[in-house]
């Protein structure tokens, strides 16, 4: 909950602020992708992040759905399937 005099937006956990360290985690990363030569280990990261991009949208979309669901508990309001 926030604090009695700020007001409530019910979106500000969704903003994401990365660290400075993980920043330069992701430019590393960033940086040894386009430094690789071997499209064979190009092609088979492609294939694991389409995997893994797939599996965290659903994590995701079923996420978002239960905390909308428990906001609409919490609220008050109806439930909905």
């Amino acid at each position: 909950m926030p604090p009695k005099n700020e007001p409530l937006n019910s979106f500000d956990w969704m903003v994401v602020k990365p660290s400075l360290e993980e920043e330069l985690t992701l430019e590393q990363s960033i940086r040894s992708i386009e430094d690789c030569d071997n499209v064979d280990v190009l092609s088979q990261l492609c294939v694991a992040m389409a995997r893994q991009q797939w599996h965290q949208g659903k994590l995701l979309k079923q996420a978002v759905g239960h905390i909308a669901l428990l906001d609409a508990v919490l609220s008050g309001g109806e439930q909905k399937p």
